[in-house]
């Protein structure tokens, strides 16, 4: 399974759409340098959103793209909601993700959800630590290890 990464989102505050950038710095066991959610202290250290989720939306009306759902990566071209947790995930030349959540609960409405009455990154959305830390950019490949780590 491959794909690419369309875009990379970070804040600086949770519970906010995040804004664009060309590339990102992820750290071993941290997460994306600079983003709010980036820590050492829990399993949802990257978040990650496919663009096939985000068409669905907008198919509901909605004027929304990557990093609205404060994804902070969106990519093309897998189907991120189908993979299991422990899932191996390969970006670019040299990060790898390891899935630990599919979903979330949503605990408060986001702005998506009154919009739409209902928001995909609850269901669709994936959670990952960082495995092996290094840079991404926009366009690089994204594949999907069909081996799970054991005993993890």
């Amino acid at each position: 399974m491959n794909g690419r990464v369309v875009s990379i989102n970070i804040s600086t505050n949770k519970g906010v759409r995040k804004g664009a950038v060309e590339a990102a710095l992820l750290r071993e066991g941290y997460g994306i340098e600079g983003d709010a959610h980036a820590s050492s202290s829990w399993h949802r250290q990257v978040s990650l959103l496919a663009m096939e989720s985000i068409h669905r939306m907008r198919e509901l009306g909605l004027d929304v793209g990557p990093g609205d759902f404060a994804e902070n990566i969106t990519t093309e071209g897998i189907d991120l909601r189908s993979l299991p947790v422990r899932t191996r995930i390969g970006v670019g030349d040299a990060v790898e993700l390891e899935v630990t959540q599919i979903g979330k609960t949503c605990h408060s409405r986001c702005a998506i959800y009154f919009q739409a009455g209902s928001c995909v990154m609850p269901e669709e959305g994936i959670f990952a630590r960082v495995i092996k830390g290094g840079t991404i950019r926009i366009g690089d490949s994204v594949s999907v290890s069909c081996n799970e780590v054991r005993g993890a």
